[in-house]
């Protein structure tokens, strides 16, 4: 870590954040896609972002977007590029990159025959709902889609998802449907992926009781393994759709993976997600670093979690469609760049990602903004404000000012001379209750015509940021050792969990012990 970094933190831990914030208040926001950032309220002024740009600019961080859209090798564990990008670029790309980009089509265009009834049911008929099965990076994305914009649906399939290997997950979601009008879409990169085989074989059973061996009419299988997904079909056919080596599972939202939303959505509105992640993409790769709003978040990231500290990062999305946003960054940021070793085997020297949380304002209001305000921990908040401007004026006011007030009450707390001025008559023992120490860090991010466009460009704004932040840290975020190695464990204690070995490991082995014996 540079050692003035290090310095300004130290001598702005001594200023009080709503003085840096009302000499910065007047800066202009960054911008792009119609996305607004204010930085105000952070921990820094004009001689400490001076020199985290210029840390920025010693870390290389523009020729890292420039290798990242060039196609250069940034994932060094698996030794490929990073080409998640491609899949929603809008004019032609080359090699392996516009490869990449015509892998989305089949999935458009099978959408497209689903909704005009030239793809069918094994009967001839409409699919009426569609079974969408994939975990982690082949799930969230697509829940992420459907929830925030169901209500623009152009069909009327009832979509259902299933991720877990508990057997309820699929039990709660095939309840209702009729297999005999039902798509089943399989998601899995490798098409090894326990839980989702698990699933899938319990559905594809599903479908054979129904429809016999027709059943591969009712299955869609999206896999960057086709040799595997063929093998599983025993010689029959299915629908089958291709997932890019080239791109990770936790940044495919804008491939194949999201099947589901294209027939659930419409491909019309699944293609405007892509353009405005094309329009974002334009920024990152075009703007230079001190105006460039990835490359900045990225060291923001670096400011707070590696120079200041602070080991936890709160989202609160004040926009209902943006509810289930805070859960898909967990699994974007913190498995992207939640390590401590980087590519070359060496431990890196500094924290790195902190654990992300959060949820949906102003519901998360009245449960943990109260940890927020006055608990015993300031941890840095990250806003975003994107109400449906359409919606009805005093629901979009009072969502507005909600956001607002929470920043900064966060930032410029309450003093115990401002709860006996306002509230004379209180003894001190409540006033002292009333204080708010201030001090929590946060920044604004606001759009003000919020669809899929500008959802797109969000979610690219995202991904550009952890892909920075991971740069910075010196980590790949595109690996997931940490995760390979729970499923591993998971298939060796099988045989322990089913008592016919006993496990190694002694807390473990009581464990089972304990449920077995309920």
């Amino acid at each position: 870590m540079p050692a003035d970094l290090s310095k300004h933190a130290e001598r702005l831990s001594k200023v009080s954040l709503a003085s840096l914030a009302a000499n910065r208040a007047n800066n202009v926001p960054l911008s792009a896609s119609g996305w607004k950032l204010n930085l105000s309220r952070q921990y820094l002024d004009k001689e400490a972002e001076t020199a985290l740009l210029a840390f920025g600019k010693e870390a290389d961080l523009e020729n890292a977007g420039t290798s990242l859209f060039d196609g250069e090798i940034v994932n060094p564990s698996e030794n490929r590029p990073a080409l998640h990008w491609a899949l929603r670029a809008q004019s032609p790309l080359e090699g392996e990159a516009e490869t990449v980009r015509q892998s989305v089509q089949p999935a458009l265009d099978f959408a497209r025959k689903v909704a005009n009834g030239s793809v069918t049911a094994s009967n001839g008929q409409p699919f009426k709902a569609v079974l969408h099965i994939g975990i982690g990076g082949s799930d969230f994305g697509p829940r992420l889609i459907a929830d925030a914009f169901g209500d623009k649906a152009t069909s009327n399939i009832d979509l259902r998802f299933c991720a877990n290997v508990d057997p309820f997950d699929l039990d709660r979601a095939l309840e209702g449907l009729d297999p005999q009008s039902t798509l089943v879409i399989g998601v899995s990169k490798s098409f090894g992926t326990e839980e989702t085989l698990y699933n899938l074989n319990r559905a594809r059973a599903w479908l054979e009781a129904a429809v016999g061996d027709k059943s591969e009419q009712h299955l869609a299988l999206v896999t960057a393994n086709p040799d595997r997904a063929k093998s599983w079909l025993g010689g029959r056919e299915a629908h089958l759709f291709d997932m890019p080596l080239s791109v990770g599972g936790r940044f495919s939202l804008w491939s194949a993976a999201s099947l589901a939303c294209m027939i659930y959505l419409g491909a019309d509105i699944f293609e405007g997600i892509l353009r405005g992640a094309a329009e974002m993409d334009a920024h990152v790769k075009s703007t230079p670093l001190s105006e460039n709003m990835a490359m900045r978040l990225a060291l923001l990231d670096y400011w707070n979690a590696s120079v200041r500290g602070e080991k936890m990062r709160v989202l609160l999305a004040y926009a209902n469609r943006l509810r289930m946003l805070p859960t898909y960054l967990q699994q974007l940021e913190m498995e992207s760049n939640g390590k401590s070793v980087g590519p070359d085997g060496i431990a890196v020297k500094t924290a790195t990602a902190p654990a992300l949380w959060g949820g949906e304002g102003s519901v998360g209001q009245h449960s943990y903004h109260q940890w927020l305000h006055q608990g015993s921990q300031a941890v840095p908040c990250e806003f975003i404000l994107a109400p449906d401007m359409k919606r009805d004026p005093e629901g979009v006011t009072a969502l507005t000012a909600h956001a607002l007030a929470q920043a900064e009450v966060l930032a410029n707390g309450r003093s115990l001379e401002e709860v006996k001025a306002e509230e004379p008559d209180l003894t001190d023992v409540v006033a002292n209750q009333k204080v708010h120490a201030g001090g929590r860090a946060s920044s604004f991010l606001s759009h003000a015509k919020f669809g899929p466009e500008a959802f797109g460009a969000l979610v690219a704004l995202y991904e550009h940021r952890t892909y920075f932040a991971g740069h910075l840290w010196g980590l790949n975020p595109f690996d997931q050792w940490g995760v390979e190695r729970g499923k591993t464990m998971a298939t060796r204690l099988k045989p322990a969990v089913s008592g016919e070995t006993k496990a190694d490991d002694f807390a473990t082995a009581a464990i089972i012990s304990m449920i077995r014996n309920g």
